[in-house]
């Protein structure tokens, strides 16, 4: 039986990735993000443009000196200055590359290179013959090859081979192709392309038109084995192939592709998570494999199917790629045997009489908001809760939050609550900033592990207020918390405490269910 070809995994988050408006990177960033793509064991790390600046620089040295496993690459123009950057840059690391690239297409040599097709394969061979020399492992990249002539970029493809480069991609740079051009494009290259035979072939698509992992895969059905990716699909403009939906492409659907990768996919969410976390943007909640709908369901008769057997609406486990399991989102679209099923996760040993009976107030209640939460289902079912609509023992009474400006402390939040009881607890907490110090303090007053997972805030100007949305993690399980305050910390901070409320409240009915079992 003929072994799978190994497709590789180039992750360009921290170079193309980060170029994109409002991805920007500190070093420290870019650490984290390198560390998660390194658990998800991905071939190379682009981690940046060298002669792009002296941080870009000096973030790919500290990267090439700390993370072990991926090869390390650095992006370069084609020339000698820009190579021997790169080369400094990935000198730490155990496994280096250097990519460089120059515009192939009729475009890119006249209006931005001012260059005859003879003085781009001159400077390729020379050029890229200088970079082998400067580090061993060299990918060359034709700029905008898809609307460069086939046989000048046949050309071009020959003249990087001849000098020595071991990887030859070919960039949709513009988003500008289809499935069946590029697949017959690479054949074209494999085919008849000198030396073609001795390299790695290679793929880098962007989304302009919303076919770059789809015109990616289609590469490898046409020969290529190196993918050129990012985490979530960032990058320039509408942005690169979305790493996570490529891989899982090729692992769910391994029967047609005929292809394997060696990433751990249980690591492609939390690499999603932790690049979304550094660079403050949320992950779109209809994203493909990693975003939060995509292993929920609302609809009834989809939440009855998936409740006889997950595989009637699921073609992946959402474990298999780090993600909590399947979640029922209760909403009006949901069905009794959805509400049923929540009502028995959250620890309620009710009968399906007591659903009937509820059924009505839930749909109600569903018709007026986008979720119903699990605290909105202890109500129904127990039909207690305080006046303020709280449900859980604790009540907000205090918050102070503190930063020092010249930086000489870390920030802090002194919290103050009460509980039903009527026990006060304060607690003086320091964190990452004021609110992810409230946060802690109060985790520690309700004795709550709980974990930030979103925190949406929405100014509503017309009304004079904010309103916040936050999702805590306490284990494997999640809880949602929503407020609206006039200031905007407060509103964080209250929506925080409601989420750990409800976590508390359906831990305190867990506790009681089990004490009744026995």
């Amino acid at each position: 039986m003929t072994e799978e070809p190994h497709v590789k995994i180039f992750d360009t988050t921290l170079r193309d990735g980060e170029q994109a408006p409002g991805f920007s990177m500190s070093t420290s960033a870019k650490l984290v993000v390198a560390r998660a793509l390194a658990e998800a064991n991905v071939d190379i790390i682009e981690a940046g443009f060298a002669a792009a600046s002296p941080g870009d620089a000096e973030a790919i040295r500290t990267i090439a000196a700390e993370i072990q496993g991926p090869r390390i690459c650095s992006l370069s123009r084609l020339n000698p200055g820009d190579i021997d950057a790169s080369a400094r840059a990935i000198e730490p690391a155990a496994s280096k590359r250097i990519h460089t690239f120059i515009g192939t297409s009729p475009l890119h040599r006249d209006a931005k290179l001012k260059m005859s097709q003879d003085e781009i394969l001159k400077a390729i061979a020379e050029t890229v013959r200088y970079a082998v020399d400067a580090c061993d492992d060299v990918e060359f990249s034709p700029e905008d090859a898809i609307r460069t002539e086939r046989d000048y970029l046949a050309e071009a493809v020959q003249a990087a081979i001849e000098a020595g480069a071991k990887t030859i991609n070919i960039p949709d740079t513009v988003g500008y192709t289809t499935p069946e051009e590029i697949t017959d494009l690479f054949r074209f290259l494999i085919a008849t392309v000198p030396g073609a035979d001795g390299v790695t072939f290679s793929v880098h698509c962007h989304d302009d038109l919303g076919m770059a992992v789809a015109n990616s895969l289609a590469a490898v059905r046409g020969g290529a084995r190196q993918i050129e990716c990012a985490v979530n699909g960032i990058g320039e403009r509408a942005g690169n192939c979305s790493m996570e939906e490529a891989v899982m492409a090729l692992a769910t659907r391994r029967d047609f592709f005929g292809c394997k990768t060696q990433i751990d996919t249980t690591k492609l969410y939390p690499a999603a998570r932790a690049l979304s976390r550094v660079t403050h943007n949320p992950i779109p909640r209809n994203k493909a494999i990693v975003g939060k709908n995509a292993f929920a369901h609302e609809a009834g008769i989809h939440q009855h199917g998936v409740l006889a057997d997950k595989r009637t609406y699921e073609i992946m486990d959402a474990e298999a790629v780090g993600m909590p399991s399947n979640t029922l989102v209760l909403g009006k679209h949901s069905g009794k045997h959805a509400v049923l099923a929540r009502a028995q996760y959250l620890g309620f040993n009710v009968s399906k009489q007591k659903i009937e009976d509820i059924f009505p107030a839930f749909k109600r209640l569903a018709d007026t908001c986008r979720e119903v939460t699990d605290a909105d289902l202890v109500k129904l079912l127990t039909g207690n809760a305080e006046a303020d609509g709280r449900i859980g023992p604790w009540r907000m009474r205090q918050t102070e939050l503190h930063v020092d400006m010249e930086g000489r402390e870390r920030p802090y939040a002194r919290v103050t609550m009460e509980h039903d009881n009527g026990e006060r607890r304060t607690v003086r907490h320091k964190g990452e900033g004021p609110i992810d110090a409230a946060f802690a303090a109060v985790c520690a007053i309700a004795d709550v592990p709980a974990r930030i997972s979103v925190l949406d805030l929405h100014h509503v100007a017309s009304e004079g207020v904010v309103r916040a949305e936050a999702v805590i993690d306490v284990g494997e399980d999640q809880y949602f918390g929503k407020a609206q305050e006039v200031d905007v910390a407060d509103a964080a901070v209250a929506a925080f405490v409601a989420a750990v409320n409800q976590a508390a409240a359906v831990r305190a009915r867990r506790d009681c269910a089990v004490e009744e079992a026995s």
